[in-house]
């Protein structure tokens, strides 16, 4: 597209209140429940349910923070601007940088997830064929962001329908062929808890709700960002925990087959546990819920993502040709095609745990700058109690170094760098 066609300007606000909503829950409906609970499961075993509680709180706290700091400042870029102008400039960075790092990093993982389950459809299960169908999947779905906002959320919906419909049926379907899931439940009194287990599953599980984040990032293109902005975090995160509870309580009834069905890298522990259960339906059927859950998770990063860039590169930190928007006001073409870029590039690596992880201890980090951020909120600017703000800095901090070591340390690595880019990017164009 040539310049004739962009400008530098504003989003149209063409965003409601539903659709905002949907696009939240099409974050979080999909790797999460496909893949970071299976994790979750076989790390903390039938402690997975009180993880999946406790990511949640930490989830809450997260989502207030932003929603009131998203409510008085609604501009794209999320924590990005919120540090800048709250915090310092080298805050507000490091805020998106993170936020690129963590979601470049879940995006992968739901191309690689998705391809994973699109080839249990096939005779075909190698990893290198996962990899190279993940990159396509990437390039389609960038190319359908390209197009424009308002198709992007009608195929949104029509993949979160999908999704929340299969979750249900998968759940109510594997309780009800369980005798012994009450068991599974009240074997948390006996079972010995390892609090590192516990507390790494509560990290992995907390990434899973983030997508609450997409609905702050879209604060410019929301009618009545002060009023809907809050209320979809709060209707995302109740209907997302809710679903993610049911999932797991099914999934504690069959903790042994699901440590029995490998490493859910590329293959489909869900669809593995209807089959064990004698369910070959329900298991076609979840099958297809995970593929469509896990596109609409990656159309929605890609839209997430793509607005970090473009705040970015107002504010100088990346280049000016990331700002550029077309003229229907509807996509910041350059800003989508480099995080289409950064994506393919991720998926490369084929490893779902290790991006996943990654994410979590970025996303972590990314979410204390949040709180840090509320915490400056004067009492008129405040919506909700401080303590939630507190609560949620201290969780975000106390669960990051819960991953794996070479999670943390590879997201340090990252961060540095991205610090070391913005002073010489800076120096460079004061020249």
């Amino acid at each position: 597209m040539n310049q004739s066609t962009a400008t530098s300007g504003t989003l149209k606000r063409d965003v409601g209140l539903f659709g905002a909503t949907l696009l939240g829950l099409g974050s979080i409906l999909g790797t999460g429940i496909f893949v970071a609970l299976a994790f979750a499961s076989q790390i903390a075993g039938v402690y997975v349910l009180p993880a999946i509680g406790v990511a949640a709180l930490v989830a809450f706290c997260n989502g207030m923070s932003s929603a009131q700091l998203a409510a008085r400042h609604p501009v794209s870029g999320g924590t990005y601007e919120y540090g800048y102008r709250w915090l310092s400039p080298t805050l507000g960075f490091a805020a998106g940088w993170m936020f690129l790092a963590a979601k470049s990093a879940s995006a992968a993982t739901a191309a690689l997830g998705a391809a994973g389950y699109l080839l249990q459809w096939t005779p075909y299960s190698d990893s290198r064929l996962s990899v190279v169908v993940a990159i396509v999947l990437t390039l389609l779905l960038t190319l359908l962001v390209l197009s424009g906002l308002r198709r992007s959320n009608r195929v949104n919906t029509a993949i979160v329908s999908a999704t929340v419909l299969s979750l249900v049926i998968f759940s109510v379907a594997l309780l009800g062929v369980s005798p012994d899931n009450a068991d599974a439940l009240s074997r948390t009194a006996v079972d010995p808890l390892e609090w590192r287990s516990f507390l790494e599953a509560c990290a992995l599980m907390f990434v899973a709700y983030t997508g609450y984040g997409r609905v702050a990032t879209l604060g410019e293109e929301l009618h009545n960002p002060e009023r809907n902005i809050p209320k979809a975090i709060f209707i995302t995160l109740l209907v997302s925990m809710l679903l993610y509870l049911l999932t797991g309580w099914a999934i504690t009834a069959h903790l042994p087959s699901l440590a029995n069905s490998g490493s859910p890298a590329f293959a489909a522990p869900l669809e593995e546990l209807a089959r064990s259960a004698g369910l070959p339906g329900i298991a076609g059927l979840v099958s297809l819920g995970a593929i469509t859950a896990m596109l609409g998770v990656l159309l929605n990063l890609i839209l997430g993502l793509s607005r970090v860039w473009l705040a970015m590169g107002r504010r100088g930190d990346m280049p000016a040709a990331l700002a550029n928007i077309d003229r229907a006001g509807q996509s910041p073409y350059a800003a989508v095609i480099v995080t289409g870029c950064v994506i393919v590039g991720l998926c490369s690596l084929g490893d779902v745990k290790t991006t996943w992880s990654f994410s979590a201890f970025t996303v972590l980090v990314y979410y204390a700058i949040t709180n840090l951020s509320a915490l400056q909120l004067t009492p008129e600017e405040r919506l909700y109690p401080r303590a939630l703000s507190v609560l949620g800095l201290c969780s975000c901090l106390g669960l990051a170094f819960w991953v794996e070591p070479t999670a943390w340390l590879a997201g340090l690595t990252v961060l540095a760098a991205g610090l070391i880019w913005r002073f010489g990017f800076r120096l460079l164009s004061r020249k």
